[in-house]
């Protein structure tokens, strides 16, 4: 579930109020999935991931929220530190190192206490401003179920779709031009067989040699189909079985 951040910037000596809001928070696993809103206190002493059980923060005027830097101890340590000094919600920022991806946390043990994640840009800046004196509050509402963590396994969901689909399509193609050039191969034998066999049934055929008298000669003789030739004199034909004859070329 993600969650929507409302930063407002107060700075007293120059009476300038800034207001950023972004679907920038990630609920942990085991927070509560509500709302909040407090001025944000950070940890004293420069202990900025608040792993020491007795932390002390800059704010703890209800309502407040407590900002911590991801690291060095686990997620229900840091926040159990913020809960002890009745802090109405935490808010852990990505270390340098991890940069800006948020992940869902694994807060357990640290179920009462409303707890989010957001990147390093947002909480660096958040944490400089207020080491700078100005002062910040913080309002984080409920987002859109399935945030910005699910989002990267929507994208694999995608890709991986897309990387079957492909792998599909080329598969068809394949089998279905190896399938033509098969069919084509067999029509192709089947025809130079039938070829064949043609030759072989026409080289069976009985051949005879036209002579001066025959009637295919004379004036009522017919000419050849094929070659629209008469018949002459020394000719020689083909005797097909019903008894038509061609020339023999």
């Amino acid at each position: 579930m993600s969650a929507y951040v409302t930063v407002t910037y107060y700075n007293e000596t120059s009476n300038y109020t800034a207001i950023e809001t972004c679907e920038c928070g990630v609920y942990g696993l085991a927070s509560p999935v509500a709302n909040a809103m407090g001025v944000v206190g950070i940890p004293k002493n420069n202990n900025y991931q608040a792993c020491d059980h007795n932390t002390e923060f800059s704010n703890t005027k209800k309502p407040w929220i407590a900002l911590i830097e991801r690291g060095n101890c686990t997620f229900s340590e840091k926040i159990q530190t913020a809960g002890r000094r009745n802090a109405d919600a935490v808010v852990i920022y990505n270390a340098p190192e991890t940069g800006n991806q948020t992940i869902q946390m694994a807060n357990f043990g640290a179920v009462d206490i409303v707890a989010i994640m957001i990147g390093n840009l947002k909480g660096t800046k958040i944490l400089q401003s207020i080491q700078r004196g100005i002062q910040v509050t913080m309002v984080i509402e409920v987002g859109k179920k399935h945030g910005p963590w699910v989002n990267h396994y929507s994208i694999f969901f995608v890709s991986v779709s897309f990387f079957i689909i492909t792998a599909a399509t080329v598969g068809y193609f394949i089998f279905y031009s190896a399938r033509r050039l098969r069919n084509a191969r067999a029509q192709s034998r089947k025809q130079r067989q039938l070829k064949a066999d043609a030759k072989k049934a026409i080289g069976r055929l009985q051949l005879r040699t036209l002579k001066q008298g025959d009637k295919e000669i004379g004036p009522d003789g017919d000419s050849c189909a094929v070659c629209i030739e008469l018949y002459k004199p020394n000719d020689l034909v083909r005797i097909l079985t019903c008894n038509h004859i061609f020339h023999k070329t």
